[in-house]
């Protein structure tokens, strides 16, 4: 991802998984950083997804209407303090220190992060200041390669050995040209609207400026995404899924541009097969913006989304996210 400034937007869809912010800066108004010192709220749940949203070709509203949350926070409290059968509660309340540790080490350094941890196997999801909308850079070109081997599934848009190669580029190197490519080949803003609508993500919106780079997510949108990709309940046929994520698992040290994109997951879970898509951009005012996003285990049992916005040069963010990774799972293992 090249460096670009970010367009700033309002949000205007619903978050469809309660979470409990524990900083409230965001994209759009940053509070001073003093606040970023402020002890978040880990909030655990029993991961639901949402009712199964309409497939392609049945007609669809132009808006969603938001989702009724399943839950209030203070039901999730209570959650935290009893956790699901998937981890004792010795060991999920070392987790959930590990990443209030990680959290207030990056406050320190004036960094902002946000983390969200989904294991399929139990459903039970861990979250801490994931409410707000932001930015996703180079994350956005999942949605494009979803959408584009979705047409090409369908009969719609073939794509050639050259294309397949050019699709294989923008995952694993997270290939800016490319991008540009299918981005106007695939539809434009078009793209983001029916893989959203396809995978339920009520907070996942086009970029307000046409720039892929500037779609709109949310940690709990990005969980899901990649839960429906790897269960097929997004539309995308496995075989074509299974495309993404072994382009995501042959993610390359430095992306095409140079940039070093082995920040977060991939090196902080050392002693894990990971299958990642990394985005990055500055200038979100003084901060970098790093997002590191994947797949963690040789079953892809835990899905794992993490973000940072620091005031720093880019050599101290990506080090600020990857120690992160780094204290809630010391081993480098889940």
């Amino acid at each position: 991802m090249q460096i670009r400034p970010l367009t700033l937007f309002t949000a205007k869809a619903a978050v469809a998984v309660v979470v409990v912010a524990g900083c409230e800066a965001t994209l759009h108004a940053r509070a001073p950083f003093a606040h970023l010192h402020a002890t978040p709220d880990l909030v655990s749940s029993q991961y639901q997804p949402l009712a199964q949203p309409q497939t392609q070709g049945q007609s669809q509203p132009e808006a969603q209407a938001p989702v009724t949350p399943r839950q209030q926070p203070g039901e999730l409290l209570v959650e935290a303090m009893a956790p699901s059968r998937g981890l004792s509660a010795d060991s999920f309340a070392a987790l959930q220190a590990r990443v209030q540790q990680a959290i207030n080490d990056a406050a320190a350094g004036g960094a902002n992060l946000s983390v969200a941890i989904l294991d399929r196997s139990t459903h039970q999801m861990l979250t801490s200041g994931n409410s707000q909308v932001i930015g996703t850079a180079s994350v956005a070109k999942l949605f494009i390669a979803d959408e584009m081997l979705l047409h090409e599934a369908q009969g719609k848009a073939p794509l050639s050995p050259e294309e397949h190669q050019a699709l294989d580029g923008m995952l694993e190197a997270s290939d800016d040209d490319a991008a540009d490519r299918f981005w106007g080949q695939g539809g434009g803003d078009a793209i983001v609207t029916s893989v959203a609508n396809r995978y339920g993500l009520t907070s996942t919106t086009p970029p307000s400026d046409g720039r892929w780079w500037n779609t709109m997510s949310s940690l709990p949108d990005l969980i899901r995404y990649y839960d429906m990709l790897l269960d097929g309940t997004g539309g995308l046929p496995p075989e074509r899924a299974k495309m993404i994520v072994n382009d995501l698992a042959r993610s390359t040290p430095t992306g095409a541009d140079g940039y070093p994109q082995r920040f977060g997951i991939p090196e902080g879970l050392y002693g894990e097969p990971v299958a990642v898509k990394q985005g990055w951009m500055c200038c979100i005012g003084p901060d970098w913006m790093h997002l590191s996003t994947g797949l963690i285990g040789p079953d892809r049992r835990y899905i794992m989304v993490v973000q940072s916005l620091q005031p720093s040069d880019d050599a101290t963010a990506r080090d600020t996210i990857t120690r992160a990774v780094k204290t809630i799972f010391p081993s480098g293992r889940v």
